[in-house]
């Protein structure tokens, strides 16, 4: 069950694609955006990895960030109706972050429902919410050396994982045919996550380039 939530696209993929080629309609999609939470103004120390409080005339307390930069996301989505349908996505930030003397990785997954009161051929209004979790890894870096052959790996230090709730609200554009550009506000309540950051609030937004796969 380790790092399970790595394989979560597939199986959103997968159960909604099954349920769509009964009834209704599918979409793919690919998401570029941010998820932005404040810093918690705490530290690591550089001599024990202990957290602590940076100041002034510290030179061995470093700074934890706060939570943004680019995000990816990968979405798939049941209509079961013209106005109900269900899917599941996972946001993750391709690149590991700065934390402190450390690197991270965040990593956002949720499965629920959508309801559009507006679906046609142009555009589709929807909101959506659902549960899933959140992940927080960490790593350093470690040289190894023989001779003048040197090589650097990544080594995993420290994780945690909390449950969310996530709601978002977008408006879905067909730009060609299936094809469609959906920019999206996304809220996520995620308890336990001012352990890592400021606070249990995440406020984002991800602008989703996808296919619908159904009749229009």
């Amino acid at each position: 069950m380790k790092r399970i939530y790595r394989y979560l696209p597939l199986v959103f993929l997968f159960s909604c694609a099954a349920l769509a080629n009964a009834q209704g309609s599918f979409d793919v999609a690919l998401g570029f955006g941010t998820q932005r939470n404040s810093a918690s103004g705490l530290g690591i120390n550089l001599s024990n990895l202990g957290t602590c409080t940076p100041g002034p005339s510290s030179t061995v307390c470093l700074g934890t960030p706060a939570l943004d930069g680019l995000f990816m996301g990968i979405e798939g989505d049941a209509m079961l109706s013209k106005h109900v349908g269900f899917g599941g996505e996972v946001n993750f930030q391709p690149s590991k972050g700065t934390y402190g003397p450390l690197n991270f990785r965040e990593t956002f997954y949720d499965f629920g429902g959508l309801y559009a009161p507006i679906n046609n051929k142009k555009f589709q209004l929807r909101v959506e919410g659902g549960i899933g979790g959140a992940h927080f890894g960490t790593s350093y870096n470690q040289s190894y050396c023989v001779g003048t052959l040197c090589e650097t790996e990544s080594v995993p230090f420290a994780s945690s994982n909390h449950f969310q709730v996530h709601v978002g609200a977008g408006v879905q554009v067909y730009v060609k045919g299936h094809f469609f550009v959906r920019p999206e506000f996304d809220y996520r309540e995620v308890p336990g996550m001012s352990n890592e950051f400021g606070s249990d609030h995440v406020i984002g937004g991800t602008i989703w380039l996808g296919y619908n796969f159904g009749e229009m």
